[in-house]
């Protein structure tokens, strides 16, 4: 026995010893993690953010560059801020060796492509990568700076929501961690993630409480919002009032202190914005539009102008150069107020497409169809007048539709009978340069068909998110409305279950009281629920199939019952208090947002002009002034070109030598194409900034604008130049012939 007893105690001694030892600890160690935040951070990470931590990654294995100590730190801590998984190494060996990759391959495809198509490489384009390219790596250097400053500006729109939640909930339950992740639950990201990362620290014991975790995490917002910083300390501090009356006054503190904030500093930024917005204007828009009027003088005068030339100037570097102004405006806003992004809602996914009902079955149309099919067709005409110069097969052959010197429509089939007319369909004409290359199309017919390629991406794009924003925005708009006069509903709800009614009878109640308004319609959905299928109030909101939360998607509306059922568990007068104190919250919230909005009215009011009417018309009126300057110096090129190789050239003096003055000129109908995507492109971007300056980052919103305007816009646009230049055209057909040309 004792033996035995021997053994047994030697053997688990020994395995005793063995486990408590610090080598098998060390070797059993594993990392606890939180899948939670880990999913949510690789579910709401932006797309681009997966390809850049690629890039970088790949980059740092390839080439490793490291900064220097203080650069390091600094991009060391925006990568931390906006939740990216690279180093400083990884995005300084990126931003050197992208640059590289992107002058040696744009150079030489663009070199091969124009050898293939025009006989003869463009030294212009591999000098226009070069120079990018070079140019290129500042920015790309700088990268986790801008998307940290992007990621501030969505964070900073929804710190007002984020302290009502607290607050809301802290009132009735004092409880820092239970707030926070009720608050990261109602909110959207990019500060959601955030929140959830605090979590994520304490539950990973990176620190040791949720107080120290979340002040590591304001230090990050110290420089740019205060006032953030400040009152959460406020709502911290509440935890440590002895009374309950110094409690609840150091939550309301918080709330009244971001809110006073909030419209002092977006004051001062409305102030500030009249200056940059200007300039904006005048250097992305109206100078590059009005030099358009130069161009065709210039190109001239110059033979090697080409038309993607000046695309690549217009189409790539200018709007590039517009939108970073844009941006830099843009991240000097203050924070504002979130609005639901309701097309991220599973049960609203459907309404991006275009729904039709075939007897019981629902067909769901992707718009992205229908634009493409609007895109092809308008394409397809606009691309006519270069389709029909195909069928041109000998060197000579040239057909088009003319208007003669008398008047006269006919078509023609030589370049010779082509210099009887006065308006051409085509215009195409032999290059000054090299008499067997073809050039065109001059036309006026053609460069009028040219609108159709202007038409079909503005249309096709405007269409696109007007048809996907239509029925979401129309929901919105209506949980919006209800959110306006929500308030005024809860007050009365606090009310009558103060009084003693049950919260199901409250309900009916209010219902019969707010019937014909949205509010009304709310708590009627409610009501209908609890009689006809027996729910509970919490059911009777959230359910997931006959929820009344479910006819109207608002995360105000959602996050103020579920903190009305928290509250309900701790007795009647707690849960009526709670619904006051929200409905007096959600009052001084609509006030202080209908005061940034006056704020904002005589700027957003400029910019819509600059949207809907000033840039396509003067963009229009320039086209029609082009046009003539073109069709004048073209008629006059050929005119001295004439004279030069006839016997009256002889008593002309030292007139042969103007021929020598003229070049190729770029045709009209490329011309317009170019300034009618520079258009669309500037619409685009001047309706970002102007829904970013009204309701900061609202992406929903953002593209309900963009469809309204770019397809008004480029209607106008179009509408204005074929007009202009119709009758400027005549007007310098008019002229020549009283000079004779």
């Amino acid at each position: 026995m004792d033996e035995g007893y021997d053994d047994f105690y030697d053997k688990y001694k020994e395995k005793i010893d063995q486990e408590f030892s610090s080598d098998y600890f060390e070797s059993q160690e594993t990392k606890l993690t939180s899948k939670e935040y880990l999913e949510f951070r690789e579910q709401h990470k932006p797309t681009q953010f997966a390809w850049y931590e690629k890039g970088c990654n790949i980059a740092e294995k390839i080439i490793k560059i490291s900064p220097d100590k203080k650069k390091k730190q600094e991009i060391q801590d925006s990568i931390e801020f906006c939740h990216m998984n690279v180093t400083p190494t990884g995005v300084v060996s990126f931003s050197i060796l992208f640059p590289i990759i992107y002058i040696l391959l744009g150079s030489f495809v663009s070199l091969i492509i124009t050898s293939v198509l025009l006989g003869e490489g463009s030294m212009f384009l591999i000098i226009f990568f070069l120079l990018s390219g070079i140019v290129m790596i500042f920015p790309l250097t700088n990268l986790p700076f801008i998307i940290a400053n992007n990621w501030r500006l969505k964070a900073s729109n929804q710190m007002v929501l984020c302290i009502f939640y607290i607050v809301s909930y802290m009132r009735h339950t004092s409880n820092l961690e239970l707030a926070v992740k009720f608050t990261s639950d109602h909110i959207d990201p990019p500060l959601s993630l955030d929140l959830k990362k605090v979590l994520w620290n304490v539950e990973t014991e990176k620190y040791e409480s949720i107080q120290e975790s979340l002040s590591a995490y304001l230090k990050s917002w110290e420089k740019t919002n205060r006032d953030f910083v400040e009152a959460m300390h406020l709502i911290e501090s509440s935890l440590y009032e002895p009374s309950e009356q110094r409690r609840i006054e150091a939550l309301e503190k918080s709330l009244s202190l971001i809110l006073s904030e909030t419209y002092e500093k977006m004051l001062h930024y409305a102030h500030d914005l009249k200056s940059p917005i200007t300039m904006l204007h005048m250097l992305g828009i109206i100078l590059p539009i009005l030099g358009l009027v130069l161009l065709p003088l210039v190109i001239s005068f110059m033979e090697n102008i080409r038309w993607y030339h000046i695309s690549l100037l217009y189409n790539v570097a200018l709007p590039i150069g517009v939108y970073y102004m844009g941006k830099m405006i843009l991240s000097k806003r203050p924070s504002g107020y979130g609005e639901t992004e309701i097309a991220e809602n599973p049960n609203y996914k459907k309404f991006k497409n275009i729904l039709v009902r075939v007897g019981e079955t629902e067909i769901a149309i992707p718009p992205l169809i229908i634009c493409f099919m609007i895109f092809f067709v308008f394409a397809g005409i606009g691309l006519t007048p270069v389709i029909l110069h195909k069928f041109d097969t000998t060197e000579d052959k040239s057909f088009d539709i003319i208007v003669d010197s008398r008047g006269n429509l006919k078509t023609i089939q030589t370049f010779a009978e082509s210099k009887d007319a006065k308006i051409s369909f085509l215009g195409y004409k032999k290059s000054k340069a090299d008499s067997t290359k073809i050039i065109g199309p001059f036309g006026l017919g053609a460069t009028i068909f040219s609108m159709f390629i202007t038409l079909a991406v503005g249309l096709s794009i405007g269409i696109y998110y007007k048809l996907t924003t239509k029925k979401l925005i129309k929901i919105r708009d209506k949980s919006k409305t209800l959110e306006s006069g929500f308030a005024s509903a809860l007050f009365q709800l606090g009310n009558r279950i103060g009084e003693g009614i049950p919260a199901e009878i409250a309900f009916s109640k209010v219902a019969e009281l707010e019937k014909g308004t949205p509010a009304g319609d709310f708590f009627s959905y409610v009501s209908i629920n609890i009689s006809k299928f027996g729910y509970g109030v919490k059911k009777a909101i959230f359910d997931d199939q006959n929820g009344a939360i479910q006819k109207f998607p608002s995360e105000l509306i959602g996050s103020s019952m579920k903190i009305f059922i928290e509250s309900a568990k701790k007795g009647p007068m707690i849960a009526s208090q709670a619904l006051i104190n929200i409905s007096i919250y959600i009052k001084e919230m609509h006030k202080v947002d209908e005061r940034l909005k006056d704020l904002m009215a005589e700027i957003i009011s400029s910019m819509n002009s600059q949207i809907n009417f000033l840039t396509p018309a003067i963009s229009g009126i320039v086209i029609g002034i082009t046009s003539m300057l073109t069709l004048i110096i073209t008629k006059l090129g050929q005119q001295i070109s004439d004279l030069s190789s006839g016997d009256a050239m002889g008593g002309l003096g030292g007139a042969g030598s103007l021929i020598d003055m003229f070049g190729d000129s770029v045709p009209t109908y490329y011309f317009q194409i170019i300034v009618g995507i520079y258009v669309v492109q500037i619409i685009y971007i001047l309706t970002v900034l102007v829904n970013s300056i009204q309701n900061g980052v609202d992406r929903l919103s953002e593209k309900n604008m963009i469809g309204k305007t770019i397809t008004k816009s480029i209607l106008l646009y179009s509408v204005i130049a074929t007009v202009i230049m119709m009758i400027f055209n005549m007007i310098a057909g008019v002229v020549m012939s009283g000079f004779g040309l």
